[in-house]
């Protein structure tokens, strides 16, 4: 399964099997957290066979069921940490769904268990993301249009319009959908594009957008564009 196939695939699930991960897809979530918390100056860490964390009120009013594994996103508090978890965080959600896995984003539905998880000093955890092997694999939900949420026309480039699709199916709180992303045109040779997060009510509209911008790259090609701030 490529990336983009796992965009188009992947939907959020609350209720898993009781069906353990392999040791070999165990290894491959550890390998690419690894890379991923480098790279995103995160510490993201893979809790396994712990249920606790969604047995209490919040997680059934989410609607959580058989959640015997989650990753624990957490990172020193900085202006970008929401957006940086969302984007590397969707990476790994992504990777996961190519393993034949099944995941949710989870913002306060879940119970931080003690001695689960490390935090080192000044760190906080931002979220949970639930993972394993899901009853279903999921349904999607309305989206909005991409004259909603871009200023994509005839005479911006395809691959613009199809980072635009991409990430109309990112996954957001509430399916809020709070992202526009506007293509500038040429700058020093190369395409520019701006990501830009709505306000809401609800909150994590920097980490939707980070989210959002993971899926844009891989449907738009990193190639093709550099982001504008």
């Amino acid at each position: 399964m490529t990336l983009q196939e796992a965009i188009e695939a992947r939907h959020s699930v609350r209720a898993y099997k009781e069906q353990p991960l392999t040791e070999d897809v165990v290894r491959a979530l550890e390998e690419q957290i690894a890379r991923l918390n480098q790279e995103g100056e995160l510490h993201m860490q893979l809790i396994l066979n712990e249920p606790k964390a969604f047995q209490g009120t919040l997680a059934k009013y989410g609607r959580f069921r058989g959640v015997g594994n989650y990753i624990i996103v957490a990172g020193k508090p900085s202006d970008d940490l929401d957006e940086r978890v969302g984007y590397y965080g969707e990476q790994l959600v992504l990777f996961a769904q190519t393993l034949g896995l099944n995941t949710c984003w989870v913002g306060i539905t879940y119970t931080k268990v003690p001695d689960t998880y490390v935090l080192d000093e000044g760190e906080r955890v931002a979220c949970c993301i639930s993972i394993g092997y899901g009853e279903t694999q999921g349904a999607g939900h309305k989206i909005k249009s991409l004259g909603q949420v871009s200023n994509a026309d005839e005479s911006t480039p395809s691959w613009f319009k199809s980072g635009v699709e991409a990430a109309l199916l990112a996954p957001t709180a509430v399916n809020q959908q709070k992202f526009s992303f506007e293509y500038l045109g040429m700058k020093n040779g190369q395409h520019r594009v701006r990501a830009k997060r709505g306000f809401s009510l609800i909150g994590y509209s920097k980490m939707d957008l980070g989210i959002a911008k993971c899926h844009f790259e891989i449907g738009a090609g990193k190639e093709n564009f550099e982001w504008e701030n």
